[in-house]
């Protein structure tokens, strides 16, 4: 869904909500360039930056604002946790980069390519502490607790992805684990401390939550998708998640269907990483072949559905139905 503007220009729901939450997101911004200052170490504005200001579309802060929003919150108190949320978030990239040994973050060269893996490591962890003491600001230990499990979750997820990213055994229920660690633990716990800040009842910060589960799967298998092809492919290379040997849901969907000569096909590329000119496109082939970038996407489609239902119990008005656009946008960004 798209609305008009008053230049006549269409404006998507990102946009829109953006827009809606403008003074809020000027606030988060304040606060992650006051709290990622260092007096003794000038290094950690400097990599905080590169990334911080590259251009993100600060999906997650948003959704605690919008979601303390939805109960007419007039407290301070969501834009610090908004700010949290987004430091975990900086933190969790910068030790992905590492980690998977990137080179392109945001269409810009990493932090550890630019200075090093010290550093996009030690500033990772500063940027987590910084959180922890955003969320000790608001003085509820329900939040506390809710972005503290969030966060082990996370590492959980990225530790479990590397032992399985790479082995064929992997299916989809381990996937699907590794997604709700990874991405969907995040979302889930920026709308519910959101919810919970703003005084929302049980049931409805618990729909809160579950929104943001399902939208974070949603938008991690989207995100799985664009590396083969997709509307909108910013800041990746078609091709990245193979290249790095990712065993991503299309892949384990054409790994499932494969005969003995495919099998042998994605042992080499996959597991062994022994890659050769032309095997992308190989690998593009057996991905059509057994409909695996179709399926995936009713799976993208499907977790946006239970996503939309959460919202239904939630207090009507433009944020719940900003959310709802919202999720029909995660999917829309692959054809």
């Amino acid at each position: 869904m798209t609305v008009m503007g008053s230049d006549d220009v269409a404006i998507g729901p990102l946009e829109r909500l953006t827009d809606f939450l403008a003074v809020d997101l000027e606030a988060v911004d304040d606060l992650i360039r006051h709290r990622m200052a260092s007096q003794h170490a000038p290094r950690i504005p400097e990599v905080t930056a590169h990334l911080v200001e590259a251009g993100g579309k600060r999906l997650r802060p948003m959704l605690t604002l919008a979601a303390a929003r939805l109960f007419d919150y007039g407290g301070p108190f969501h834009v610090h946790l908004a700010a949290s949320v987004e430091f975990i978030h900086t933190a969790t990239l910068l030790h992905d980069d590492v980690v998977d040994e990137s080179r392109r973050r945001r269409g810009r060269p990493t932090a550890n390519l630019l200075w090093d893996n010290k550093s996009s490591v030690l500033v990772g962890d500063y940027l987590f502490a910084r959180s922890f003491q955003l969320m000790v600001e608001t003085g509820s230990l329900r939040v506390l607790d809710i972005l503290a499990n969030a966060s082990a979750t996370i590492a959980e997820g990225e530790v479990l992805q590397l032992t399985a990213s790479q082995d064929l055994a992997t299916n989809e229920e381990i996937y699907l684990k590794i997604v709700r660690g990874k991405t969907a633990a995040l979302f889930s716990a920026a709308t519910e401390v959101g919810g919970v800040i703003a005084g929302g009842s049980a049931s409805q910060v618990q729909a809160l939550s579950t929104f943001g589960d399902a939208l974070g799967i949603s938008f991690q298998i989207v995100d799985d998708l664009l590396d083969y092809g997709g509307t909108i492919a910013i800041g990746k290379n078609i091709g990245d998640d193979f290249r790095e040997r990712k065993l991503t849901l299309p892949l384990i969907k054409a790994v499932a269907k494969a005969d003995p000569s495919e099998r042998a096909f994605w042992e080499r590329v996959i597991e062994k990483g022994r890659q050769e000119d032309g095997d992308l496109d190989q690998a593009l082939e057996l991905l059509e072949k057994h409909g695996a970038l179709k399926s995936a996407r009713s799976d993208a489609l499907a977790w946006a559905e239970l996503a939309k239902t959460a919202l239904e119990i939630l207090p009507e008005g433009p944020v719940r139905g900003m959310l709802f656009d919202l999720t029909e946008y995660v999917v829309a960004r692959v054809s």
